[in-house]
């Protein structure tokens, strides 16, 4: 499954730009400010109807329009085509389509590739808090076995449930005979879920340091998953019944996978708290490119690769193993400020900016601004939520 063209109509500094994407690797080469990463934030945003750069989908809208719009043609290996049309109005609100009819974005992932995104500002998912890291991961899971893509939200249902009465409790208008019955859903939906994050992170970490070594990384690197309670449900009850005091005073839950963490680690120190930038943009990309991995490997189909600005912390020898990893399946496309920062090679499409049609927009985020956008939502496009604490 591949994209095949994509079509941005007012959507930051994109106006009416077009792109047919090649099926293997497309690189995208313009100066920086150009608005390369609003082409790739578009081809997001048509898949997947969201933002990986911001919350609330009215920030892609420029100054002087009332709508954002971007146009996917995607082509499956059988030659059946769709087209995913992603828009975000001022007075309409947000419309998401397949082929002219509105569809839920969960329903449409069976018909389009899963994206994954590498940009500059993403460094959220290695240094921020744990939160992000286990949406990812929650995110990773369901697209390596979609038969437990629910886990997350079974969880995050049961835990919902618990913190209500919890909070009824504190304010005396319950009582706490449904606690047990809340404390064994929680349980065995919060075992099930830190069970299969501790098989993914292991599956992970036997690729990790080497992909981490090769794409420049060099040291001794980590991923390891830490779970907040246990992955064994009677151990979590126990847990819960013994803190249900304290769980009361606080409000809420204080024990169960919501506090989960997935560390990384270069030459034995945490890389959110103590890498360079450098080596966290690093750390991302073996992220994302282990994830790859473990999928193809699995036989689940390459996602489609998003990396933006990918190649500036890289040399050649890098670059070119970089460029050699993209091509051994799926679809990716690339960025660049420089034609030199792209290896030389036939099997590779190369394509200036500026040759994409399309006249500048006014958008806010134009120029530089555009590169400094925070990021809100985990790189991998499935939907993770987690009503929880971080």
């Amino acid at each position: 499954m591949r994209v095949a063209s994509v079509a941005a109509d007012s959507l930051r500094s994109l106006e009416k730009a077009e792109l047919t994407l090649d099926p293997h690797l497309t690189a995208i080469v313009g100066p920086n400010g150009a608005g390369k990463t609003n082409l790739v934030e578009a081809i997001y945003f048509g898949l997947t109807g969201r933002s990986f750069r911001t919350a609330d989908r009215r920030d892609l809208i420029p100054f002087g329009s009332t709508y954002a719009r971007c146009r996917i043609s995607v082509s499956d290996d059988r030659g059946i085509e769709h087209e995913f049309m992603s828009s975000t109005s001022r007075s309409e609100g947000s419309r998401f389509t397949m082929d002219g009819a509105a569809i839920e974005r969960a329903d449409a992932a069976g018909f389009r590739p899963m994206v994954t995104v590498f940009s500059p500002d993403r460094l959220e998912l290695v240094k921020g808090p744990p939160a992000l890291r286990r949406a990812h991961l929650d995110s990773y899971i369901a697209a390596r076995w979609p038969s437990r893509g629910e886990l997350r939200k079974k969880f995050g249902r049961a835990l919902a449930q618990r913190n209500a009465l919890i909070s009824r409790i504190q304010t005396g208008a319950a009582g706490r005979d449904q606690v047990p019955a809340w404390d064994q859903q929680v349980a065995e939906s919060g075992a099930e879920l830190s069970t299969v994050r501790s098989e993914a992170v292991e599956e992970l970490a036997g690729v990790f340091p080497g992909l981490a070594g090769e794409l420049g990384l060099v040291g001794e690197s980590s991923i390891e998953y830490r779970a907040g309670s246990s992955t064994d449900a009677a151990e979590i009850r126990a847990g819960l019944e013994e803190r249900i005091e304290n769980d009361i005073r606080l409000g809420r839950t204080s024990w169960g996978p919501h506090h989960d963490e997935v560390r990384l680690d270069f030459n034995g120190r945490q890389l959110r708290r103590f890498g360079s930038q450098g080596q966290q943009r690093l750390g991302l990309l073996t992220l994302l490119f282990s994830e790859r991995n473990a999928l193809l490997a699995g036989g689940a189909p390459a996602p489609l690769m998003l990396l933006d600005d990918v190649m500036s912390e890289l040399d050649g020898e890098r670059r070119n193993r970089l460029v050699s990893r993209l091509l051994e399946g799926g679809q990716s496309v690339i960025t660049a400020a420089e034609a030199e920062l792209i290896p030389s090679r036939d099997d590779l499409h190369k394509i200036e900016f500026s040759e994409i049609a399309g006249r500048p927009g006014s958008a806010p985020e134009d120029a530089e601004a555009a590169d400094e956008a925070e990021t809100k939502s985990s790189p991998l496009e499935v939907p993770a939520e987690e009503p929880v604490d971080p």
